[in-house]
């Protein structure tokens, strides 16, 4: 008779801790369901290298940068394309850029673009009801019929090519670029301060809903056109004078994202935005044209600082691919930094699991929901291997392997171990015969997917 009560009373308890179980799960769910999902700022820059950025000991001073990395989650390995187009399809649509032919910047009178049917993170939040803004460049298409009204932007401001005169707003063979609402405009300003300006009246001005806001950059891609105050703090500090210029450029671009922080902290959003920030490629080490603007520009004989990195922008060394990055999201993310491989790949999948907006197996993403690295936990799933291919050169990074197979008739193999020669000083191709056998398998499946 004993036993039966004692199993009664256990069946009892045990029921009692069911229902309390789920009560809690339901009121966590209707609560999570009813919180309202984060704003999205993203701030890129434009070939900004390794070590033109404060806090990776710079001599160029970034104090809104610094600040933001310091209360944020420094990404100390994060992957790009080595050029802008590239990066910007990727981090828009979470593939590799190469699987819509996209593999080096869209130039001149090209019709190239995105096509106008990909899945984007734009038209992903949009349909979560996010309201989306663009400031700044695009280079996803040069045309309005492919700018980025098409793409589920509500409101687009800035340029369409991937430079520009920062104060005529016009393109290097003279095209008109800038616009508002993918409808040529003209009006005075520099680029920077303009594209910071929208970005404060769209942050400013009141909502309901959250929003996605891409803001990118026109700096410190050259032409470089600065005034003295910005150019001053570095007479003596740096006698190059293109050097000078292109730190003038990363300190005012500085500058205009502090007003922008400010915009969200005096509207009291600051709390509620999750802000990724990461340069589109890495630094450029000299540019020279006598036909580009007409030849009044340049000649740049010493332009971004990829130090220690190897490399530069259009290359697939650890200098053109790897590119300061970091999120700051103030009491959601604690101060930290990932020395795990993170890429541009990620942000589509991370934010769409941040933000509760469903992605569909259709959409093939390529990368990995980065959030328990961000949060300070172990990675949720497996680390995959980045590819690039940008026409004249493949490349696979897998852990800490990188293989770049470069050159068209005649093929150049290099093989290198990141964790041991971080600044690829070492070829290992004759001394690892397997891994470099294991990276062509890879790199081949990789390639096969292209089209």
């Amino acid at each position: 008779m004993l036993r039966v009560v004692l199993r009664r009373l256990a069946g009892a308890g045990l029921m009692a801790m069911i229902s309390a179980t789920l009560a809690a799960d339901r009121s966590q769910a209707a609560e999570a369901e009813n919180q309202r999902p984060p704003n999205i700022l993203i701030l890129i820059a434009d070939d900004l290298g390794w070590n033109d950025i404060g806090y990776h000991g710079s001599q160029i001073r970034t104090p809104q940068f610094d600040r933001l990395a310091q209360g944020g989650v420094k990404l100390e390995r994060h992957y790009v394309y080595p050029t802008c187009s590239p990066t910007r399809a990727g981090l828009f649509t979470g593939r590799n850029p190469s699987r819509f032919g996209i593999h080096a910047p869209i130039g001149g009178r090209s019709t190239d673009s995105l096509p106008l049917e990909a899945p984007t993170l734009a038209r992903l939040l949009k349909s979560h009801g996010y309201e989306t803004a663009l400031a700044g460049k695009w280079h996803l298409g040069l045309r309005p019929a492919v700018g980025p009204r098409k793409f589920s932007f509500d409101q687009t401001y800035g340029y369409l090519h991937g430079q520009l005169d920062q104060l005529t707003h016009r393109y290097k063979n003279g095209d008109r670029t800038w616009h508002r609402n993918d409808v040529f405009i003209d009006e005075p300003g520099h680029a920077t301060d303009l594209i910071a300006d929208e970005a404060v009246r769209f942050i400013t001005t009141k909502r309901e809903a959250p929003f996605l806001l891409w803001t990118a950059f026109s700096v410190p891609h050259c032409p470089l056109q600065e005034e003295e105050k910005w150019t001053a703090p570095y007479q003596e500090a740096i006698g190059d004078a293109s050097r000078r210029m292109f730190a003038a450029s990363v300190a005012h671009m500085d500058a205009a994202i502090g007003r922008i922080i400010d915009a969200l902290e005096q509207s009291g959003q600051l709390d509620d935005t999750l802000i990724l920030f990461t340069s589109d490629n890495g630094g450029q080490r000299d540019h020279f044209s006598k036909t580009d603007y007409g030849g009044k520009h340049g000649p740049y004989p010493t332009l971004g600082d990829n130090r220690p990195l190897r490399g530069w922008k259009g290359e697939l060394y650890e200098g053109g691919v790897r590119v300061p990055a970091f999120v700051y999201w103030r009491g959601k993310l604690q101060p930290g930094v990932v020395q795990e491989t993170v890429s541009f790949l990620d942000w589509l999948p991370t934010l769409a699991r941040l933000t509760g907006a469903k992605t569909d197996d259709t959409w093939q993403l390529e990368g990995r929901d980065v959030w328990p690295l961000l949060a300070g936990k172990a990675a949720g799933s497996a680390l995959p291997a980045l590819y690039w291919n940008t026409g004249s050169a493949v490349g696979v990074l897998d852990g800490d392997w990188k293989l770049i197979v470069s050159g068209r008739a005649e093929k150049k193999i290099e093989l290198y171990n990141l964790a041991d020669d971080p600044a690829e000083a070492k070829d290992l191709v004759a001394a690892e015969p397997e891994q470099v056998a294991r990276l062509q398998k890879l790199l081949a499946a990789q390639q096969a997917r292209d089209p």
